[in-house]
Formats: structure tokens, C-alpha cells, sequence
């Protein structure tokens, strides 16, 4: 076995990206390629890697973006993909890697997190990671029947909706001021593809895209994309049906009122803060830009 080789943001090289999406299949049943095809693989999506000859054995992508918190904007580093092939684990290469992340970016922004499964809750604490609990927020609700709607289910196999989607998601406002992601439309838009295909919905009226399920009486509301501030209960309004009795939000709604129930959920959140930065306690990252 031949030396490991480091290499990084290697997205125009076809044979290790296509190794790279294969360990990444292998690993996670995660699939990249029609992503990458589309044109979704943007600059701020980073993988860093070992490479052994031609094959990737190792990586830990880096995601830049943007927090929205109170209204401000911070710089934020979200670590993902994190994954070894079974032939080259005990080596000690996703610490290394993640030394790399750490050397490159822990002085150039306000936050870095992560995602863990819980098979190495224990990992990630030995770089400064810590646990953060999280908030799954929801409420009661009862449509208002005098409401009508034009809602238009996309489909992302269709040119002009896949269209739709990208054009009003790289123009978005965030989906809350108090707590959200800016500039992780790739991320959104490997969700569009890979995870909510089937629950993507477009308000035509309003050119606002909800992306929700429904089952019995109750909406799981995962995003809502505008291209402006909009008002959650005009939105659900629209998407309610006279059954629906309760909504749960997949993010941190902007209305904190006292109709909004709030319940802790632990999804794997890990925090690296940088100087006073501190992470918002009570909020839900949004689901639509996990990496």
C-alpha cells in the first residue's frame, strides 16, 4: 500500500470525484451525481481528503455559509460527509483531516458545527467540539375555511420547476431572522432532489415555494422559500386543510409567541465556537441545510 496522498476541492478531476461519490454510496447510501450534474456542486462545498493512487479512502467536507442570528450574519464552517472506507479505518485519517479543516478555518469564521451520528458521539469533543441540544417547535392550528389557495405540486424531473426551485432559492430571505442559514443553496437544493422531492409545493399567488408533508391532521413544515419576509400563519393558511390540528416546524419560526410549543430533540448537533460567539440557545437548525 503506497503513501496517502492529502488533496482537497478536487470537483473537476472525474476519477476521484467519481471515487469520492462512490465511498460517499458506499458509506451513507448518499447520492451526489445527479446533484453534481445539475450544477449544484458550488464553491462553497469543499471535500477534504486522502487519496490512495486514484481512489478517495477518507474525507471530511467543509460547507461555507452563512448564520443568521438575531438578525446578524456570521460566518459559519459546517462539516459533513465525514467517512472512511472500511480497508483504511484504525488509521487515525478522519482526525487528520479534521486537523486540516481546523487549521484552515478556525480563525477565519464565527462558528463551526456538525452533525454527528451516534456511533462517534465521542469523536468530535476532542477538537473543541461540544454537544448543543436543539428545539423542535410547533403549535396548534385550525384553518381558516374561507382561505383559497393556488398551490402547484413541482416536480423536480420537470426542467422548468427544477428551474423554479433554483432561481427562487439562490434569491431567498432566510426562512427566520432569529435563527437560519443564508448561501447553503446547495445544500437545499441536494434535499430538493434527494430527500423532499416528493413534497415540494409552489404558491403561485404569492411565488412562494413550502416544502411539507401531511398525514391525518398534521403538517411537518420543512421550509418555506420567498423572496421575501413572509407571515407563517398566511402560509399555512394556504397549505392546511380543514383536518389539520397541528403544524411542527423543521426550523426556528420567527414568531415566538406564545402559541408555539417548543420541545427538546437531539439531532447530533456539535459546536466549535470562535472567541465570544456563543450558539442561540432554543433553535432549530434548519433541516433543509443539514449537511
Amino acid at each position: 500500500m503506497q503513501d496517502l496522498i492529502f488533496t482537497q476541492n478536487y470537483k473537476n478531476n472525474d476519477t476521484l470525484r467519481n471515487s469520492f461519490f462512490k465511498l460517499a454510496a458506499d458509506t451513507f447510501d448518499i447520492h451526489f451525481e445527479g446533484w453534481y450534474q445539475q450544477g449544484y456542486w458550488g464553491e462553497g462545498y469543499i471535500p477534504f481528503s486522502f487519496v490512495d493512487g486514484d481512489r478517495v479512502v477518507a474525507n471530511a467536507s467543509v460547507n461555507v455559509l452563512e448564520l443568521i442570528i438575531h438578525g446578524e450574519k456570521k460566518i459559519a464552517i459546517q462539516i459533513g460527509t465525514v467517512m472512511t472506507h472500511p480497508d483504511y479505518r484504525g488509521r487515525g485519517l478522519s482526525a487528520q483531516l479534521m486537523n486540516k479543516i481546523l487549521e484552515k478555518y478556525e480563525n477565519k469564521c464565527d462558528y463551526m458545527y456538525l452533525f454527528a451520528n451516534e456511533s462517534v458521539l465521542d469523536f468530535y469533543p476532542k477538537f473543541g467540539f461540544g454537544p448543543v441540544e436543539e428545539h423542535l417547535f410547533s403549535m396548534d392550528f385550525t384553518a381558516n375555511q374561507m382561505q383559497s389557495a393556488s398551490i402547484r405540486k413541482l416536480n423536480v424531473a420537470n426542467p422548468d420547476d427544477l428551474s423554479l426551485i433554483q432561481k427562487l432559492s439562490s434569491e431567498r430571505v432566510p426562512v427566520s431572522q432569529h435563527f437560519a442559514t443564508h448561501h447553503a443553496q446547495g445544500i437545499f437544493m441536494f434535499y430538493c432532489l434527494n430527500v423532499f422531492s416528493d413534497d415540494i409545493y409552489y404558491l403561485e399567488n404569492e411565488n412562494v415555494i413550502v416544502i411539507y408533508q401531511k398525514e391525518d391532521n398534521h403538517i411537518d413544515l420543512f421550509d418555506v422559500v420567498s423572496l421575501n419576509e413572509t407571515k407563517m400563519k398566511d402560509i399555512l393558511q394556504q397549505i392546511a386543510d380543514e383536518d389539520t390540528e397541528k403544524v411542527t416546524f423543521h426550523f426556528t419560526p420567527d414568531d415566538q409567541g406564545t402559541d408555539l410549543q417548543s420541545s427538546i430533540t437531539n439531532e447530533g448537533l456539535f459546536v466549535r465556537t470562535n472567541g465570544e460567539n456563543l450558539y442561540p440557545v432554543q433553535v432549530k437548525h434548519p433541516i433543509t441545510s443539514i449537511a
